[in-house]
């Protein structure tokens, strides 16, 4: 199945909803090929990104599931490069 690699930018303002994000994460943990995780506490967020290879379905899916968290938003950014499986 072809793969698209893209980052998924996610704002945190709901810090209680870390465990579920997580939990999301981690159920996506196949095709994450990393994160990074900024606190910013002078505005009480934390800012996140996940660069991922992925089918399409699977990172409109992940994206959609973080959106959905309260308190929580997600945008992605796709490359133009694909390939025919996870690298």
């Amino acid at each position: 199945m072809e793969t698209r690699v893209a980052i998924i930018g996610i704002i945190v303002e709901n810090p209680e909803q870390v465990g579920a994000l997580n939990a999301i994460l981690h159920e996506y943990s196949q095709y994450i090929i990393g994160r990074m995780g900024i606190p910013y506490p002078q505005r009480g967020i934390s800012v996140i990104s996940v660069a991922v290879d992925a089918p399409q379905t699977e990172i409109s899916a992940l994206s959609g599931r973080i959106g959905r968290l309260d308190g929580i938003s997600a945008k992605t950014a796709y490359s133009n490069v694909t390939s025919g499986g996870n690298a």
